[in-house]
C-alpha cells in the first residue's frame, strides 16, 4: 500500500531529474576526458555550449576541470542561467528564437573559428539548443526563421521534422560548428532530450554529420502545408547550403559523448519505486504521437493492468519520450498548456475517476510548453473535483488549454528551471 501516492510520484520525478543534473552526470565524463593522453591541451581550453543545461554544465566544468584557465561562452534559456567565474553566460528565447540567441550563436561561431590546432574546444550541449543557438543561413532573416519555427510547432511537427528544416536554414547547425572549430580538438558532451538519443538530432547536431538533406527539409514543409518565405525557399533549393555529411574531413577531430539520457533517468525512478515496494512496468523512453491520444491509450492500458493484477503490490507504469500537441482549439489567446498537461487531461478524461489510479506527467526541464509549470498531477478524485467547479475536460482539450484546467484544480507541478532536460517523464501508479 502506498500511503501518499502524489508524494511518491513527485519523488520519482525529482529522482529522474536529479541523475541528469550536470553536477551529477558531468564530473565523471570530465574526469575520463582529462585522464586520456593529451587531454590537457598545449593551447587554450575554450568552453562553448547551448541548451537549457548549458550554464549549469559550464559551472560544473569550472568546478571540475583540472585546467582552471578556461574561457568561452554558453547560451541558455531565459531564467536558466547560473553564475560562472570565467565562462560567460548569455540568455535567449525558446522555443522560438530571438535576437539574443542570434548574437550569442554568432559569437560562439567566431570563437570556434578562432580555435587553433593546439586548443581544446569543449562543447556543452543539451535540449533547447536548436532554438537558442539560432544563426540563420546567409539570405535568411531571423523573422523568416521565427515564422517557419512557429508554423512547424503549431502544425504538430515532431522534433526530427523541425530539426531537418532548422539545420538547413542555419549557419551553425548540421555539423557547421565542428567545421568552424577544425583543426582544433573538439569534444562534445551532451545531455539527450530526444527519442533515440541521436547526436544528429540533439540540438540539431551542430558538431556532427547530418543524415538529412535539403530535399528532406523541403518535404517537411510540403507535408504540413507551410508556405515558407521566399528567402527560405531559395536557401532550401541551393546545394551550397547542404549540411556536413559523415565523410567530411572537417569532422575528423570531433568526438561526441552522451553523459545523460532519458532511459537513465527512467531507470533511476524505477529503482526508487522498487525500493518503495512498487512493481514497475517500463513502457519505453521513446513514446511519441499526439499527447491526448497517448493519454487515452494509457488509460486503457491502466484499466487492463488493474484487471489482470494478481499481485497485491502497487504497479507503476513508467514512460518517457516526446509527444506533440496540434493546435486546433478556438480558445482565447491566453490559453496555455503543453504536451504533458494535455496528456494528463486526456488520461483523466478516459479514466473518469477510476479508483486507485494516480498519475504525474512533466517535462524534466521544468517548463511544459507555454506554461510556467513542469506538468501536473491527477488522481481518482480529479473528475469529481472538476465537475464541482464546472470544468469539462473535453472543452479544455478542444481548446488546447490544459494548463487552465489543472490551475483551477491547483494540481499543477511547478519545479522552476531544473538546469537539465531529458525529455518527458510520465508515471501512472495503480495503487
Amino acid at each position: 500500500m502506498v500511503a501518499d501516492p502524489p508524494a511518491l510520484l513527485r519523488r520519482l520525478l525529482d529522482e529522474a531529474v536529479a541523475v541528469a543534473k550536470p553536477d551529477r552526470c558531468l564530473p565523471a565524463a570530465l574526469a575520463g576526458l582529462a585522464a586520456e593522453a593529451g587531454a590537457r591541451p598545449k593551447g587554450r581550453t575554450v568552453v562553448l555550449g547551448a541548451g537549457k543545461a548549458a550554464a549549469a554544465m559550464a559551472r560544473t566544468v569550472e568546478d571540475t576541470w583540472p585546467d582552471r584557465t578556461l574561457e568561452g561562452l554558453v547560451v541558455t534559456r531565459y531564467g536558466h542561467a547560473v553564475p560562472c567565474r570565467s565562462i560567460r553566460v548569455a540568455e535567449a528565447a525558446h522555443p522560438v528564437p530571438d535576437r539574443a540567441g542570434l548574437a550569442a550563436a554568432s559569437e560562439i561561431l567566431d570563437m570556434a573559428h578562432a580555435a587553433g590546432p593546439g586548443d581544446l574546444v569543449l562543447f556543452l550541449l543539451s535540449g533547447g539548443a536548436s532554438a537558442l543557438l539560432s544563426l540563420p543561413a546567409p539570405g535568411v532573416s531571423l523573422a523568416d526563421k521565427q515564422a517557419v519555427t512557429r508554423d512547424l510547432l503549431a502544425a504538430g511537427a515532431d522534433i526530427h521534422e523541425i530539426n531537418a528544416v532548422r539545420k538547413h536554414l542555419s549557419a551553425i547547425k548540421g555539423g557547421r560548428l565542428a567545421a568552424a572549430a577544425a583543426p582544433a580538438r573538439l569534444e562534445t558532451l551532451a545531455i539527450s532530450d530526444v527519442v533515440g538519443d541521436d547526436p544528429a538530432t540533439i540540438g540539431s547536431g551542430p558538431t556532427v554529420a547530418d543524415p538529412t538533406t535539403l530535399a528532406d527539409a523541403r518535404r517537411v514543409l510540403r507535408r504540413f502545408g507551410i508556405a515558407s518565405p521566399r528567402a527560405v525557399a531559395a536557401v532550401l533549393e541551393d546545394p551550397a547550403n547542404e549540411t556536413l555529411k559523415p565523410d567530411d574531413p572537417r569532422l575528423a577531430g570531433a568526438q561526441y559523448r552522451l553523459i545523460a539520457t532519458p532511459a537513465q533517468s527512467l531507470a533511476a525512478a524505477a529503482r526508487l519505486a522498487a525500493a518503495e515496494g512498487v512493481a514497475v512496468e517500463m513502457l519505453g523512453d521513446g513514446l511519441t504521437g499526439e499527447a491526448h491520444n497517448l493519454g487515452r491509450d494509457h488509460a486503457a492500458l491502466a484499466r487492463q493492468r488493474a484487471a489482470q493484477r494478481q499481485d497485491v503490490k502497487p504497479l507503476l507504469l513508467l514512460s518517457g519520450g516526446e509527444t506533440t500537441v496540434t493546435l486546433t482549439g478556438q480558445g482565447p489567446e491566453t490559453r496555455r498548456g503543453g504536451p504533458n498537461t494535455e496528456y494528463l487531461l486526456g488520461l483523466a478524461a478516459a479514466l473518469d475517476g477510476m479508483p486507485g489510479v494516480w498519475a504525474l506527467a512533466a517535462d524534466t526541464d521544468g517548463a511544459d510548453g507555454s506554461g510556467d509549470n513542469a506538468g501536473a498531477l491527477i488522481g481518482p478524485d480529479t473528475p469529481e473535483r472538476a465537475r464541482r467547479r464546472g470544468l469539462r475536460p473535453a472543452a479544455f482539450l478542444a481548446d488546447n488549454d490544459a494548463w487552465s484546467f489543472f490551475d483551477a484544480l491547483d494540481d499543477l507541478v511547478v519545479t522552476g528551471p531544473t538546469h537539465t532536460n531529458v525529455n518527458d517523464f510520465r508515471a501512472i501508479l495503480i495503487a
